[in-house]
């Protein structure tokens, strides 16, 4: 792991550290704007299972963006009074999908890098 690192195992995903780890990544192949002309898409793995979610809005509709609306039920740890997700399990992070591979934001920063 490197200094780029914001989201810690064992802390639940929210909104506002998505925000946080949008911020830490600015300028890097670690966010949607700068990685979306070299085929990534946002995407959250289960680090418990391996499994891959797009992200996606309530509709199903693939967002461009990580939000956490399109998650399925089994990984949403908690809800507000309006029933939006605020919180998903704590082994979920951020990442993106390029040819079926799952790639954490630092991976994705350093192959848009290469491909630079």
């Amino acid at each position: 792991m490197n200094d780029k690192t914001v989201l810690k195992s064992g802390l639940n995903l929210s909104n506002k550290a998505l925000k946080k780890d949008n911020q830490a990544f600015c300028g890097t192949g670690g966010v949607s704007e700068t990685n979306r002309k070299h085929g990534f898409v946002p995407a959250f793995q289960d680090t418990d299972t391996g499994e891959v979610y797009i992200s996606c809005h309530k509709d199903g509709k693939v967002s461009a963006v990580h939000i956490l609306e399109g998650l399925p039920e089994k990984v949403i740890a908690k809800r507000d009074d309006e029933d939006n997700i605020c919180e998903v399990k704590a082994s979920i992070i951020p990442g993106f999908v390029k040819n079926e591979q799952f790639y954490t934001r630092e991976q994705a920063a350093e192959q848009v890098n290469s491909e630079a």
